[in-house]
């Protein structure tokens, strides 16, 4: 062998393998093998995304329309949450990430190239020509059984106090962080995050770190913000019941909230926002839409002023995420709801599309 491992990896492996819309498929697939710099792992945990839900469902945004080509290059294997046991590393692997044969690791979303003008500033989540796991066929995801982290990722080494059936929630919780960052919340502050899904959560888990005057957590699901509660939000209002807009404005002395992050993936949240937020407060937008949105521009230039933030993935995040969950920092247990084997996928799937009972949903290879 010309890279290291505690015995041979075998020559196929369990995998999910996406084709198209709704076209997923468990098959034999060949166990990945590491070349210079580069680590195999044993999956342990693969959550499901809101962004592998609409990507399996025919999103635009993956599958191209009439304005763009689609971001999902099948055949694939999909999957960029995760968390997995090292069991095989190329040649200067194991130096380059501090990595040893056993350890839990988990390697951020995007593979960059390093090369880009994105790059060579230091922006590399937003490389021109990286690849995000288990949408590109330079970087297969992590639903089966083995999984490669290509020379050029971004790997960490993930400490045994956390378990694994939660671990994979690190890169959910990277990108919650990134998006409250962006946020730039000051002390005092009222801010609403709407959707208390699985990046919902951990936004109100962060943003609950900046010392907010008022945290509040808007979801249709009363369940979620029962948990948004156990999460840090002082506050928690379901639009199905309550006219958040009138609510938000009234407890702001007709103001509206400095901040707004959405992340529900909601067209109508998108609308709410602009209508809840104050006059030069600043708008996060986080999610994966489903299909375009269609708001009156005029509310974020003439009307108000206001600063709009897009937040994509989790730069700089991964090791803050791994401490929030060392210190307990949030209810991780009450997020990661659902663990499922391999063959299940398709009942994974439906779970994390319905969002009713699950939060988050993960497959165990």
């Amino acid at each position: 062998m010309d890279y290291q491992a505690d015995s041979p990896l075998p020559g196929t492996m369990q995998a999910v393998v996406c084709y198209g819309p709704g076209d997923y498929r468990l098959q034999e697939w060949d166990v990945p093998h590491p070349g210079p710099e580069e680590v195999v792992i044993r999956v342990k945990a693969a959550g499901i995304c809101a962004g592998d839900t609409k990507c399996y469902q025919g999103a635009p945004m993956f599958w191209g329309d009439e304005h763009r080509n689609g971001y999902c290059q099948p055949p694939v294997i999909p999957g960029h949450e995760f968390v997995g046991e090292v069991v095989a590393l190329g040649v200067g692997a194991g130096e380059k990430y501090g990595l040893g044969l056993g350890d839990l690791a988990v390697s951020e979303q995007i593979v960059p190239c390093w090369k880009c003008r994105f790059c060579l500033r230091g922006q590399y989540w937003m490389c021109q020509y990286g690849d995000v796991y288990g949408f590109r066929q330079h970087a297969f995801g992590a639903m089966a059984e083995y999984m490669l982290f290509p020379r050029n990722a971004l790997n960490h080494k993930v400490p045994t106090s956390i378990p694994v059936k939660y671990a994979a929630y690190i890169e959910p919780l990277a990108c919650a962080i990134h998006a409250v960052q962006r946020g730039e919340i000051e002390f005092g502050d009222v801010v609403v995050i709407a959707g208390a899904g699985p990046l919902g959560l951990g936004m109100i888990a962060a943003a609950r770190l900046k010392h907010p005057g008022l945290l509040i957590a808007l979801d249709l699901n009363d369940r979620r913000l029962d948990v948004a509660n156990a999460c840090g939000a002082d506050l928690t209002l379901n639009p199905g019941k309550v006219d958040v807009i009138d609510e938000v404005r009234r407890l702001t002395d007709g103001y509206g909230c400095d901040v707004y992050i959405e992340a529900s993936g909601h067209p109508v949240a998108v609308e709410q926002g602009l209508h809840m937020i104050r006059k030069l407060g600043t708008f996060v937008e986080f999610s994966v839409m489903a299909k375009p949105v269609t708001v009156d521009w005029t509310i974020i230039g003439d009307t108000k002023a206001l600063n709009i933030h897009g937040a994509h993935l989790g730069p700089y995040c991964y090791p803050i995420a791994i401490d929030m969950l060392q210190k307990g920092l949030l209810p991780v247990e009450r997020i990661v709801t659902h663990a499922l084997p391999l063959p299940s996928y398709q009942t994974a799937f439906a779970l994390a599309a319905a969002g009713d009972e699950a939060i988050k949903v993960t497959l165990a290879p």
